[in-house]
């Protein structure tokens, strides 16, 4: 399985670090956030990996091609122009998608301020055949969470939870593409910035006229009325976003508490 890595955000949020370095080469116990991650893909059977650049790219490019990572890491240029979520996956489609393969594969996209002890492997296994992207997700306490509904599945397994919405729960705001949705019913789960995309998603972007520049939440909610798109909860999942000063002093007792 392929994977593609996050590390083109300005990392605003990690100002005054991150006016001298990207995000990915802020350092939690000695290595770079994007060494983590990466080792974590590694470890979980990941084949090839792609990680896009743009803010002090060149740093980025030059860790990874000083090291052998015992796997193919390819880089996903941005450096002329930030796409943001959904259009660096786009702009990365010809890395992503496996030219040989009779049907579309599977990718999966993780974020570099995220670490977690997600079992890759089962999650994988977990996403349905058939859906578009499953994220992970979990009940914590943000402002911004996903909806998502109840959907039967094989009869020997439980209800799947099927995308239908986005709400910020600060403001009220409900962004979904089904004008009937009972906000009320919906399961509300906080996103954990890894997903699993079925290479079908570039043609599904074209499709709804997605180019450019675009986060995936719109891509995901322009799409879920459409295209069949899931979250998973995994069993005793623990996540840290690491995007803030707050976590990145917490992140080395976190990474020696799940190992």
């Amino acid at each position: 399985m392929k994977a593609m890595i996050f590390a083109a955000g300005l990392g605003t949020r990690l100002k005054p670090l991150t006016d001298t370095m990207p995000k990915a080469m802020v350092p939690v116990a000695g290595t770079p956030l994007v060494g983590h991650v990466l080792g974590r893909l590694r470890e979980a059977g990941c084949a090839d990996i792609v990680v896009n650049v743009h803010h002090f790219g060149d740093q980025i490019i030059r860790y990874l091609s000083d090291r052998d990572w015992g796997l193919p890491v390819r880089i996903s240029d941005e450096r002329d122009c930030l796409l943001d979520t959904g259009g660096g996956i786009l702009h990365a489609e010809a890395l992503l998608r496996d030219p040989d393969a009779c049907a579309p594969g599977r990718f999966l996209v993780h974020n570099v301020d995220i670490l977690s002890n997600l079992d890759i492997r089962r999650f994988a296994g977990q996403a349905p055949a058939e859906a578009l992207s499953t994220l992970v997700v979990s009940e914590r306490d943000t402002r911004r969470y996903f909806l998502f509904r109840e959907e039967a599945g094989p009869s020997d397994l439980p209800p799947r939870l099927r995308l239908v919405g986005w709400t910020n729960i600060a403001t009220g705001e409900v962004r979904t593409p089904f004008a009937d949705l009972d906000v009320a019913s919906c399961r509300p789960l906080a996103f954990a910035g890894i997903h699993l995309m079925s290479e079908g998603i570039f043609d599904a972007m074209r499709a709804l006229g997605f180019a450019g520049k675009f986060s995936i939440t719109d891509f995901y909610l322009a799409a879920c009325a459409r295209y069949p798109i899931y979250g998973v909860v995994p069993p005793d999942f623990r996540m840290l976003d690491v995007g803030k000063p707050a976590s990145l002093a917490a992140a080395e007792t976190f990474l020696a508490g799940i190992g």
